[in-house]
């Protein structure tokens, strides 16, 4: 048996830190292999330490050193509900509670008016198991990076406008990333 070096112990952990348990103790869902988390190579204009969203890829990058990053899939705001811009983590939350925004409400009264006084975290509440809150400046955005309880939306177009995660995905980030961190969806 060869001896553990120096390079293959990084590589062995950097792996055990990106993958994801094959059910994830947060939602019973298998994510699929092509769904899982992964270490790749991305442009070296990317600093280290930055959340960039590609809508067009349905993916997440937590940029790493090196030209490297954390590829996480995700969903996205339907079509003509996804707000492109540069935004930073104000804040962060386990289990969040979640309210509809006044927008959601009006446009969609039937689903959303009985959820206007908000809704506790865990269960069925859409922000799932951990919400990173977008700011602009000192004011809350309304956009979040958060989980989801429905996880075969990830890879799609569907929310209203926010950016979903598979739960173990989103717990993944949540740790790795300090409030303050630069957040650009393109």
């Amino acid at each position: 048996m060869p001896l553990m070096n120096r390079r293959n112990l990084l590589i062995t952990g950097a792996a055990a830190l990106v993958a994801p348990p094959a059910f994830s103790a947060t939602e019973g869902y298998k994510i699929p292999d092509h769904q899982q988390a992964r270490i790749v190579r991305i442009r070296d204009r990317f600093a280290p330490g930055e959340i960039h969203v590609d809508p067009g890829q349905f993916a997440l990058y937590w940029t790493l050193e090196g030209g490297k990053a954390v590829r996480y899939p995700v969903g996205i705001g339907k079509e003509g509900r996804y707000y492109s811009g540069t935004f930073r983590v104000g804040r962060k939350a386990d289990w969040p509670r979640w309210t509809p925004t006044k927008n959601m409400i009006r446009r969609e009264p039937h689903i959303y008016a009985k959820y206007a006084a908000g809704m506790p975290g865990g269960g069925p509440n859409p922000l799932g198991a951990r919400a990173l809150y977008l700011y602009t400046g000192s004011r809350d955005s309304l956009l979040r990076i958060h989980g989801t309880p429905q996880p075969e939306n990830v890879g799609y177009a569907v929310s209203n406008g926010c950016v979903r995660m598979f739960n173990a995905h989103v717990i993944d980030l949540a740790n790795r990333v300090p409030n303050g961190t630069r957040v650009v969806l393109h």
